[in-house]
């Protein structure tokens, strides 16, 4: 079971777009290209959504958002501009420590399998994985206040990750 958890939160890590991306491995360039274009049209058609919906529900922030996305798209095309590749790089082996060690302690029966899975994704829950989900729930079932809320929770999470994402390169 521990080794389940830790497989599946190497799963989680290595399937990001940055480390993805820091592969240094030789591309089967067929289904990557596949893969990458069927990912990016549904990122796209996901923000194409996600605006719609701060123009229904919470139009006072559109600005707001709009330069979040904006500075979102920005911070990730100079990330994974060749120049940051060794920042990827040192990144990605950092966090493959990190894993190791958190897996030893796992194993050890130091950590319990739920401070495992918040050390892997960097001390936070995973709550805002969820909230487009909740987000389309609450707009399917009509419900306006639940939206605003999401969505304004969701621009805080933007902003966040934003700042994380300038440090890093920063750095």
């Amino acid at each position: 079971m521990k080794l389940k958890v830790f497989f599946l939160a190497l799963g989680l890590v290595l399937s990001s777009a940055g480390v993805a991306a820091a592969q240094p491995t030789v591309p089967d360039t067929n289904r990557d290209h596949h893969h990458h274009k069927d990912w990016h049209a549904k990122m796209l058609k996901r923000e194409q959504l996600l605006l719609s919906w701060i123009d229904q529900y919470t139009p006072e922030k559109k600005a707001e958002w709009t330069q979040a996305l904006a500075e979102k798209k920005e911070l990730r095309k100079q990330w994974m501009s060749p120049e940051n590749a060794q920042k990827r790089e040192q990144w990605k082996k950092e966090k493959m420590e990190k894993m190791q060690e958190l897996k030893k302690q796992l194993e050890e029966g130091k950590i319990t399998k739920e401070q495992f899975m918040k050390e892997v994704h960097g001390g936070k829950n995973m709550a805002h994985w969820k909230s487009f989900r909740d987000l389309k729930t609450a707009v399917d079932n009509k419900d306006d206040k639940q939206a605003r809320e999401i969505l304004n929770r969701l621009l805080v999470h933007y902003k966040a990750h934003n700042a994380k994402m300038k440090k890093m390169l920063a750095e």
